[in-house]
């Protein structure tokens, strides 16, 4: 009985089950080798029996076993000349005459064409279908590159104003602002009681109201210059104008829309010259100051467009561009900063917040570039596999530029239009490697002269494998 036949009851007797075994002249005279689960489970029984619904398991005869026997060999074509012959499970050993491997399998001729010397590997459709090969045209493409980089919010500083006194003054009175309120220009700050600028006002006054002087624009314009000069708001100017009366205090108003930074006032205080008394920053828009790494430097131009986002407002961007590029390098990170202008109309981006930053870094013009999947890189040889149609694919060494979106630039080594394998194509390099060891192998054979060996023995191996 074969192997094979005897496998199911081998099987039951590993479950511990009873498994006399069936004679070679029981299954000649029709007797059944064994019955089998009927619901095509992996279960067997030397005897007839039922399984749990009662169904009776299904008697298995001779005839109804697949052949155990080998598959007959490949048949030798006599109108082509045969190279050598190679291991069948695609180990480096070569024979210049038939033989066979350790396990009984016959080794597997290599005929002249097959073995080209242009570098091609040759695929059979049926391998080609199997492994998942698939190519891919090289085409000129414009291609999009992104520098991320993290970056923080910070405020313009153009856009960042102080009320400070230019003289001797005391606060008389504070309108309701504090540290984190939104005031916008015009709007009243505070009351300030300054003998300086009070008597700057009653000059200006008495200069345009005199029968003598009132006609001079020259005097009168001194005289408002004094008050300009002492930072006088030009609301409190036009006022004493329309009531030709001077005032005692002086209403003091926001020079701009924004958001009080900073109130250092207090009702009643004494403010000396160059005391700063309100800070106040516009945000409607912000800079956002990212980190650039040194190795990114030489892509980044001024003008070019970027895409922030803020982790406080996830899928919410926010577009710029590069405004400026500091001409310093962090000597701890290695990095520079750049900073790209953002519109804040609505005030979302805050100081000091963080955000990311992606510099769009692409060509203006179109170029040759491939799937990344295509690049084979050991880290110093880059290469792709050219299909060159009829199941024949070229390994090709190329030179690689810049990435982006899952394309990648190739300057040197290929052509538009040629076709590249992006899937499976490590297999065919694998394919490509052994076959330029085995052609190794085969002109060190040849070199021997072993080529007139039995067909029992080994010739021309790398290395006999037990």
């Amino acid at each position: 009985m074969s192997m094979l036949r005897l496998l199911p009851l081998l099987m039951l007797s590993g479950l511990g089950l009873a498994t006399p075994l069936v004679s070679s002249a029981a299954a000649a005279d029709g007797t059944p080798l064994y019955w089998r689960d009927p619901s095509g489970a992996p279960r067997w029984s030397a005897t007839p029996m039922r399984d749990s619904k009662g169904r009776d398991y299904l008697p298995v005869y001779d005839g109804d076993e697949p052949s155990a026997a080998p598959k007959p060999k490949a048949a030798i074509d006599p109108n082509r000349k045969i190279l050598y012959y190679r291991n069948p499970m695609g180990l480096p050993d070569i024979s210049k005459v038939p033989k066979k491997d350790p396990m009984g399998m016959d080794y597997v001729p290599v005929y002249e064409g097959d073995d080209a010397d242009d570098g091609t590997v040759k695929l059979t459709p049926g391998k080609i279908q199997r492994t998942g090969v698939k190519s891919e045209p090289a085409e000129r493409r414009p291609l999009t590159i992104l520098v991320k980089a993290p970056g923080v919010i910070q405020l313009d500083e153009r856009r960042v104003s102080v009320i400070a006194m230019r003289s001797e003054s005391f606060v008389q009175k504070i309108a309701d602002v504090t540290t984190g309120s939104r005031v916008s220009a015009g709007q009243p700050l505070m009351e300030i009681y300054s003998a300086t600028i009070t008597s700057a006002a009653a000059d200006y006054l008495s200069t345009i109201q005199s029968k003598t002087t009132g006609g001079n624009e020259t005097l009168g314009r001194g005289s408002r210059q004094r008050l300009v000069n002492l930072d006088v708001p030009e609301l409190a100017i036009t006022a004493m104008e329309r009531s030709r009366a001077a005032p005692v205090t002086i209403q003091w108003t926001a020079p701009r829309d924004g958001i009080v930074l900073e109130r250092n006032a207090t009702e009643g205080m004494r403010a000396n010259a160059g005391d700063v008394l309100f800070r106040i920053a516009d945000i409607s828009a912000v800079w956002a100051v990212i980190e650039v790494a040194e190795r990114d430097l030489g892509n980044i131009a001024v003008g070019q467009p970027v895409m922030v986002q803020a982790k406080a407002y996830p899928g919410r961007r926010f577009e710029g561009t590069v405004k400026v590029v500091y001409p310093q390098i962090n000597r701890e990170t290695r990095t520079t900063r750049v900073r790209v202008e953002l519109a804040n109309p609505d005030f979302a981006l805050l100081p000091e917040m963080y955000v990311d930053a992606a510099i769009d870094i692409a060509a203006t013009d179109t170029l040759l570039t491939v799937p990344e999947s295509a690049v084979l890189d050991n880290g110093s040889r880059r290469a792709v596999l050219v299909d060159k149609g009829d199941g024949r694919f070229e390994p090709r060494a190329v030179k690689i530029g810049r990435r982006g979106e899952g394309m990648v630039e190739i300057t040197d080594g290929l052509s538009s239009g040629e076709s590249v394998v992006t899937a499976a194509n490590f297999l065919i390099d694998a394919e490509s490697n052994l076959k330029a060891a085995l052609k190794g192998f085969a002109t060190g054979a040849e070199a021997s002269g072993n080529s007139t060996s039995r067909p029992d023995q080994s010739h021309g191996h790398a290395g006999q494998h037990p």
